[in-house]
């Protein structure tokens, strides 16, 4: 179903004529009560004069009904006795059809995001005509860009560890009538598609760097992860939702991943096993430089001359050397007062 706009009159001149009507009622009712209690026989005239009163008294609010106020970015469905007639869009003060009802699903539904309006919540105690203008102001439809934040969600990844991860849609309804009418609830409608999207991708993605694992389906390993291309994922989840929600008249503008962490059953291990990463990483640079140090320590001595050195003078020079400059704990100098040899 596509979306049709309404063309709706102004509802300025219809509440002005309404009310006039209503006191001209009021005016011919009186008038005819007057010409009924003056006369001295039966006055058909003043009879219909009081009836016509009384019936515009007690059917003239029906225009009232066809009176429609919209803020900005904001849409209403309507349906005449269940056929669609289209949507009224645009701020201002229209009329249409008194007869129509607003159709919004989701109007109830209250997710974890922006602009949204639980009803169950305002207290009314002014009369039926406040409660009716709290619903009808509910089902309005917003146009504007409104953010899910969806629920934190346990996936296992490419390698089947248990993470935990959160994401936030920044999306916006685009077509009215597919979002009232292609689904039942066009809110919970997207908050499980972004859920099902969500598992579809990270299930692809390893949590950090690892060995031999293609992310990207071209038959070729590479370099991609949840926690180092956040930028990448994000984008797939939200071409994969898209994908998803368009038959709803959606449109996701962007999606970004808000929490991302190993589950709790094995933070613990891979924080360990993180830690030990480092550690050897930071062991291999110490190594390194500790070797080239030694390497230089010994081409000076070579080259000034300022002492020789036999093969196994070397080695032991070489042995303390490393353990100084690899060792955890500064080293405990020794002064060696005799002779070298």
């Amino acid at each position: 179903m596509e979306e049709k706009l309404l063309h709706a009159k102004s509802g300025m001149a219809i509440l002005l004529g309404t009310i006039l009507a209503y006191i001209l009622g009021v005016v011919v009712m009186i008038v005819g009560i007057m010409i009924e209690t003056s006369a001295v026989g039966v006055s058909a005239i003043g009879t219909a004069l009081i009836i016509i009163g009384i019936v515009w008294i007690c059917f003239g609010w029906i225009p009232f009904c066809g009176l429609k106020v919209l803020k900005p970015q904001e849409a209403l469905v309507l349906t005449l006795f269940g056929k669609y007639v289209g949507t009224l869009k645009g701020e201002g003060f229209y009329y249409v059809n008194p007869f129509c009802v607003a159709v919004n699903p989701a109007y109830k539904t209250s997710l974890r995001q922006s602009g949204d309006v639980n009803t169950e919540r305002m207290s009314i105690s002014v009369g039926e005509s406040s409660a009716t203008s709290v619903e009808l102001s509910s089902k309005k439809m917003s146009m504007k860009v409104m953010t899910l934040n969806n629920n934190k969600q346990k996936v296992n990844d490419c390698l089947g560890n248990p993470i935990e991860i959160g994401i936030a849609v920044i999306w916006k309804v685009t077509d009215t009538a597919k979002a009232a009418f292609t689904v039942d609830n066009y809110k919970e409608f997207l908050s499980l598609q972004c859920d099902a999207a969500l598992r579809n991708i990270v299930r692809l993605y390893p949590y950090d760097v690892a060995l031999n694992v293609d992310t990207t389906g071209d038959g070729e390993p590479d370099e991609g992860s949840l926690r180092g291309s956040s930028e990448v994922v994000a984008a797939r989840i939200r071409n994969e939702i898209q994908t998803r929600v368009t038959s709803a008249g959606l449109d996701i503008i962007e999606a970004r991943i808000t929490y991302l962490a190993y589950a709790q059953e094995i933070a613990a291990v891979m924080l360990q096993r993180q830690q030990a990463s480092a550690i050897i990483d930071a062991r291999k640079m110490i190594v390194e430089g500790a070797v080239g140090m030694v390497e230089m320590a010994l081409e000076k001595l070579s080259e000034n001359e300022i002492v020789v050195l036999d093969d196994e003078r070397k080695a032991a020079m070489v042995s303390n050397l490393l353990v100084v400059l690899c060792g955890n704990k500064d080293a405990q100098p020794i002064v060696n007062s005799g002779s070298l040899y």
